[in-house]
């Protein structure tokens, strides 16, 4: 079988496809996440903080040229070395966030799959010969 051949065969294996398609839901569904922190829980916490903007909180680690701005931007484009912080903060809330929405999901989704226990079967009855004894008692009663 050639390369080209098992490549192929590969590509279409409904994992891959199934594996792409999950792909490219995961990065709109990372954008959807992205704007509910940043647009909408981030000012939450940053006014309940006391209005902190996160993405803004940054240490300079190396000297900053003089006319260089003093915002995180200004000095990435002046190639001086920043600790940023607030970034890594903001990208934990962003991915603890997304883990709980896709633990919810999961959680929800396990909940549906959830069919109704299969019926349990009565155990077939067992036979003493105490039972078969009374048994041919009542068989031999009734031919009397």
């Amino acid at each position: 079988m050639s390369m080209l051949q098992e490549f192929k065969e590969f590509a279409i294996k409904g994992n891959v496809v199934d594996l792409a398609v999950g792909v490219i839901i995961g990065g709109a569904f990372g954008k959807i996440v992205d704007s509910v922190v940043g647009d909408l829980i981030m000012p939450l916490v940053g006014a309940v903080v006391g209005k902190l903007d996160f993405s803004n909180l940054f240490l300079v680690l190396g000297s900053v040229p003089p006319g260089t701005g003093t915002t995180l931007d200004a000095l990435k484009k002046a190639g001086v070395p920043v600790f940023a912080y607030g970034s890594f903060i903001t990208v934990a809330v962003n991915f603890a966030i997304l883990a709980f929405i896709i633990f919810l999901m999961i959680k929800q989704i396990n909940r549906l799959k959830k069919e109704a226990p299969a019926p349990v079967a009565e155990p077939a009855p067992v036979v003493t010969p105490e039972d078969v004894l009374l048994l041919r008692e009542i068989r031999d009663s009734l031919k009397k």
